[in-house]
């Protein structure tokens, strides 16, 4: 059956309904915030959940509290450290967003930076024998890593699915990133012992994971979190967002310290517009020898007196590394 054509009258009800819609629910921060008692203190807070204009926010205390955000203030990511004030009903309204020491963002559909999570130390890059490994995706991650100043780790995950040849032959081709200092586990959920070094080395840290679809993100993060669906109730709880929290962007407690945020954006993440400097210091080990090549302009690629070829020559520089280079130069 063919759809009905909506005429432009219905059209136009239809335009005016969603504005009022969009209207009411943006002026619901600021009718929370004209019922603020003026004797309530500004508190300091973090963001756990985010799900469209509704956000958790954690005291410290660490009790929860859903929150309102204050229109013009920007957007607020989990892990944001934020200014809030309760309101009469138990509720709260974020008022401020605080510093950032860093932000994780993807491009949006028109290209401009969209901030995914705030104040992370660790970025977690996991890759697995399957699906096959992408060395140029690996480093478009190191590169965001390096660019917004927070340390990356490799961790190769379902180790279990290779037998003692293949295993070593398999950690071989990621063995330059050790070299330049990336730390690199390698784990199996058959093998909590390493599941256990892994989250030793996240104590203390705000750490995302990222990579390919199929490597396993879902599965690491329970076994990281043995109490997730205890902090996913107590977050649905505090913030009356029911299901939705489950597939919002949250913070999670590690149960050896420090948080783990786990983001529905991360899943399609990809590197942003970079500039050559910033590329070039994105790939930490070209760093000693940018600026000691013949041309100041050399793009590192068939230009006489090249440093950084013939640091690949000298074995100080993995080729695949520098072919990515190039490659996402040349994007």
């Amino acid at each position: 059956m063919p759809k009905r054509r909506l005429s432009a009258r219905q059209i136009e009800r239809i335009r005016t309904i969603q504005e009022r819609r969009r209207e009411r629910l943006a002026s619901r921060p600021e009718r929370a915030l004209a019922e603020l008692d003026a004797e309530v203190e500004p508190e300091e807070g973090r963001v756990v959940v985010r799900h469209g204009a509704n956000l958790a926010v954690e005291d410290k205390e660490g009790h929860v509290v859903h929150c309102l955000c204050r229109q013009n203030i920007g957007h607020p990511v989990c892990g944001d450290r934020v200014v809030w004030q309760r309101t009469a009903d138990g509720q709260g309204v974020v008022t401020a967003i605080l510093a950032r020491t860093s932000v994780l963002s993807r491009p949006d559909y028109s290209g401009r930076p969209k901030p995914l999570a705030a104040n992370l130390t660790r970025l977690v890059v996991l890759i697995a024998p399957e699906p096959e490994p992408s060395g140029y995706l690996v480093d478009q991650y190191l590169v965001a890593a390096e660019s917004i100043g927070i340390q990356a780790m490799l961790v190769g995950n379902k180790m279990d699915l290779l037998d003692p040849e293949p295993r070593l032959a398999f950690q071989r081709r990621f063995a330059h990133y050790p070299t330049i200092g990336y730390p690199t586990f390698w784990i199996s959920l058959r093998e909590p012992d390493s599941v256990a070094v892994l989250s030793a080395a996240l104590a203390g840290e705000t750490s995302v994971l990222v990579g390919q679809s199929g490597v396993g993100k879902s599965s690491l993060v329970k076994a990281l979190l043995p109490d997730r669906e205890i902090q996913v109730g107590r977050l649905s709880e505090a913030t009356g967002l029911g299901r939705h929290t489950t597939s919002a962007a949250s913070c999670y407690r590690l149960p050896s310290g420090g948080s783990l945020i786990d983001s529905p954006g991360v899943r399609s993440f990809r590197l942003g517009d970079i500039s050559r400097d910033e590329l070039e210091l994105g790939f930490r080990e070209l760093r000693p020898y940018v600026g000691k090549c013949r041309f100041k302009d050399c793009r590192h690629d068939h230009e006489p007196d090249c440093a950084v070829r013939q640091a690949v020559a000298d074995g100080a520089i993995a080729a695949e590394r520098l072919a990515n280079f190039q490659h996402l130069l040349g994007r």
